[in-house]
């Protein structure tokens, strides 16, 4: 009967040590879920407002691009071809050209017949023969009587002069040059250059729009 009064005893201290241990721990948690529920009362308030502020954050707008059909100018040329070209409104450098080359009524008219054939006889690009291409223009226009005869380009000039009757005009600016007229350009140690100013650029054995960036050494013309 002791014995199982002793363990009865036992038996009922370790119950109570377990209830209290149970108690703490249900206790403890309480407490927690307590803390964690303060946190977030005070957390979410924040968050509502951030999420507010993100929502309603003014956004840079994007313009409306839309392109409308750019104006031309039309004309006739003076072969009487229809021509167009863009209306330019604002400040544009890499779209503005030179403007058109004029017609000097000194010049020959033969030498404006000398531009076209270059024109029309001339490639995209350059081959090298840039004088010889102008001698066969001249010669074809009726210009000069006879083939030059010398070899570089950076001799015309001083040949048409002397044996072909040409004058060195006033002018020093490529653009300047009537239609017709005969740049010639030097190099220290290459053959030079020479073209025919035509309406619209420059043709010797090629066309182009720009003369040439040589060093300019005259404008030769005939009247």
């Amino acid at each position: 009967m002791l014995t199982r009064k002793c363990l009865d005893s036992s038996n009922i201290n370790s119950f109570r040590e377990i209830c209290d241990l149970v108690e703490k721990i249900a206790c403890r948690s309480h407490q927690d879920d307590r803390q964690v529920a303060v946190l977030m009362r005070k957390i979410s308030p924040l968050l509502v407002i951030a999420l507010c502020c993100l929502a309603f954050y003014p956004r840079p707008a994007k313009a409306l691009v839309t392109s409308e059909p750019k104006s031309k100018f039309a004309y006739k040329d003076a072969s009487g071809k229809k021509q167009s070209v863009e209306i330019v409104d604002k400040y544009q450098p890499k779209k503005i050209v030179r403007p058109f080359a004029g017609n000097d009524s000194k010049i020959d008219p033969k030498l404006r017949r000398a531009a076209t054939i270059a024109e029309e006889r001339a490639r995209a690009h350059s081959l090298s023969k840039c004088w010889r291409y102008v001698k066969e223009a001249l010669v074809a226009a009726g210009v000069v009587k006879s083939r030059p005869q010398t070899l570089l380009a950076k001799q015309a000039g001083q040949e048409l002069v002397n044996n072909y009757g040409f004058k060195k005009l006033p002018v020093s600016d490529p653009y300047q040059a009537p239609v017709g007229a005969v740049l010639v350009y030097g190099a220290k140690r290459a053959a030079g250059h020479v073209e025919i100013r035509t309406p619209n650029g420059f043709v010797s054995d090629f066309r182009s729009k720009t003369p040439s960036r040589r060093p300019l050494l005259g404008v030769f013309g005939k009247s």
